[in-house]
């Protein structure tokens, strides 16, 4: 197999260095068409299914599912005479948007084996699962951990409401289940930015009153995206960072990047756990291109139909927490930014007026978690002030910046 072509890891993003090879598509002696599935890459970012860009025969798998391997390691081979170039094509392909699960089909049998990923048979062998009465979604009904698990939580659910454990028995009722590949990544994403980024936080508390009343009146004009707190934040911290084009910075490698584009990451809550697409020239754009921005991010964040390169970029992110009744949100820093706005939910409070007079207002709370290494406690706070200032006079989102404005 020497001379045989490589499939390689892909590189799949500017700051990617290595990736999980989280499944196998196909095995040994599989032949496969341009445009086959080969196998998946969980990155820091996403989950990303790389494709056969030619047609041929699989030859050796080398690297078994669950590892984590650098950028150009060789994965498997081709068989017969497919080209180097054509298999390093095959792992470097332009489309990297997720695709549905297939759907379960009964496990085939190859003679009194069961077909299914190594992983898979050690988590069934050590529950006592029996693969033969196990559905696979793999191709051709390969049973994979995901599988596993579900048949796994399919024979568990009767027994736990079937009868009402006593104190005692509930102690042993614990379970233990192992982690998905998302998860995984979650934690150490967020593992490695808590021990590598000097994190510090700037509090405030924003007057939104006026924004709700102006949100109102926006919202009921028709033919525009129905607007929220979230979109008008994600533009206040767009034009902060056109305004203090200091603060867009990040830290990398003992150098100091100062970014050219005003985009502001946007937290989204998926089924495959916590992603962060980045919107592009948010500094720049209308009230009304945020929103729907934001509208195309988020729903395709939560249908796996992000590209890899849509999760790269920006010096900060927001996350908000608000419409879950959180008081104050004190977040962490998404790996490769330096900042990231925590938002909380709008609640009412007595302010004096100009009178001295007792005034019912809607505040909501603001933390602004920073990289020392980028950032000092004076920039950061002034660059927090800026977003207030904003949603607290929300006509300026709705005024194009004299600079950006084109002579008639």
């Amino acid at each position: 197999m020497s001379s045989a072509a490589p499939i390689v890891m892909p590189k799949l993003g500017l700051t990617m260095t290595e990736g999980l090879l989280a499944s196998w598509r196909v095995c040994p002696g599989d032949r496969v068409a341009a445009g086959d599935i080969l196998f998946i890459v969980e990155t820091e970012k996403i989950a990303t299914e790389i494709e056969a860009q030619q047609a041929g025969h699989i030859g050796e798998i080398l690297i078994p599912e669950g590892e984590t391997v650098p950028v150009g390691a060789v994965l498997a081979t081709w068989a017969g005479t497919a080209s180097a170039a054509g298999a390093q094509k095959a792992a470097a392909p332009e489309m990297t948007t997720a695709k549905p699960e297939p759907v379960p089909v009964p496990a085939p049998v190859a003679g009194d084996r069961v077909i299914a990923t190594p992983l898979a048979r050690r988590i069934a062998r050590r529950h006592g699962l029996d693969l033969s009465l196990v559905a696979g979604s793999g191709p051709r009904g390969r049973i994979k951990q995901a599988d596993v698990q579900a048949a796994l939580a399919a024979t568990i659910a009767p027994t736990e409401t079937s009868v009402r454990p006593t104190p005692a028995a509930r102690a042993t009722s614990d379970r233990r289940r192992p982690a998905s590949t998302m998860e995984k990544i979650v934690a150490r994403r967020l593992t490695l930015s808590k021990q590598t980024i000097p994190h510090f936080y700037v509090h405030a508390e924003a007057d939104i009153s006026g924004l709700l009343g102006l949100r109102e009146e926006l919202n009921g004009s028709s033919g525009h995206t129905r607007l929220s707190i979230t979109h008008f934040i994600m533009a206040a911290v767009g034009r902060a960072l056109v305004e203090m084009p200091a603060c867009n910075l990040l830290w990398a490698e003992d150098e100091i990047i100062e970014l050219a584009s005003p985009d502001v990451g946007l937290a989204v809550d998926s089924e495959r756990g916590l992603l962060v697409p980045v919107l592009r020239e948010a500094g720049h754009l209308s009230l009304d291109a945020v929103a729907d921005g934001c509208g195309d991010l988020v729903a395709r964040a939560r249908s796996g139909r992000l590209a890899s390169a849509e999760l790269e970029g920006g010096a900060i992110s927001v996350s908000n927490v608000g419409m879950f009744g959180a008081s104050h949100l004190v977040p962490i820093i998404n790996p490769g930014q330096s900042a990231i706005l925590g938002v909380a939910a709008q609640k009412p409070v007595f302010r004096p007026d100009a009178n001295g007079l007792p005034c019912l207002r809607r505040e909501v709370g603001l933390v602004l978690s920073c990289d020392h290494r980028v950032l000092d406690g004076v920039r950061a706070a002034r660059f927090l002030d800026h977003i207030v200032n904003t949603l607290e006079n929300p006509l300026r989102l709705l005024r194009q910046r004299a600079a950006e404005r084109r002579p008639a």
